[in-house]
C-alpha cells in the first residue's frame, strides 16, 4: 500500500525563470508556468527534497531582506510570491506560488496562484495563511519582467535527478 501512496505522489514544483507576470497597465497577472518534478517512491522522494535542500536554505536566507522591501512597498507593478508546500489528508503534496497580499505577526498571507492538481483541499485563488517558517522559496517579479529570488525553481529547472 505504501509503494502505491508513494507511487501516486506527485510533487508538483513550481518554478518560474519568467512567470509571464502582466503589470498592472497590461492587466492582471497570470500565474507562473509550472515545472512538475515525477517522484514514485521514497528514494526518489529523498534525493529530490535533499537537492533542494541548500537552495530552500539560500532562499530563506535572504527572505528577510526581501520581506522587508515588501514591506516598505514595491515598486508599482512588482509582484512578490512566496512558495509553499500544500499538503492534504491523503498525504499528498503539492508546491505552489502564494501572491502575497500581507506579512504581520510570522505569519504570510494571500492567493494560491496555481491551478490545484494534486492535494485536496485547496484551489486556485483561494485565501491561504502559513507560517514564515515553512516558507520554501519567494520570488519578486518586477514590472521591467525581471525576477529576483526563485532560488529553488531556478535550481529545478536544471535539475534532472541526479
Amino acid at each position: 500500500m505504501r509503494d502505491v501512496m508513494l507511487a501516486m505522489l506527485l510533487l508538483f514544483v513550481t518554478s518560474c525563470a519568467h512567470p509571464h507576470v502582466k503589470t498592472e497597465a497590461s492587466g492582471p497577472p497570470h500565474p507562473p508556468p509550472d515545472q512538475p518534478v515525477t517522484v514514485r517512491n521514497d528514494p526518489q522522494l529523498q534525493k529530490l527534497m535533499s537537492a533542494i535542500e541548500p537552495y530552500i536554505q539560500q532562499a530563506r536566507s535572504t527572505y528577510p531582506q526581501a520581506k522587508a522591501r515588501f514591506v516598505a512597498g514595491l515598486p508599482s507593478g512588482s509582484v512578490f510570491f512566496a512558495t509553499v508546500q500544500l499538503h492534504d489528508a491523503d498525504g499528498k503534496m503539492e508546491q505552489v506560488f502564494v501572491q502575497v497580499e500581507k506579512i504581520e505577526a510570522d505569519q504570510i498571507s494571500g492567493l494560491i496562484w496555481n491551478d490545484i492538481n494534486r492535494v485536496k483541499g485547496f484551489a486556485k485563488g483561494q485565501k491561504y495563511t502559513f507560517p514564515e517558517a515553512e516558507l520554501v522559496d519567494w520570488t519578486i517579479y518586477n514590472s521591467d519582467g525581471t525576477e529576483e529570488g526563485n532560488v529553488v525553481g531556478t535550481f529545478l529547472e536544471t535539475w534532472h535527478g541526479e
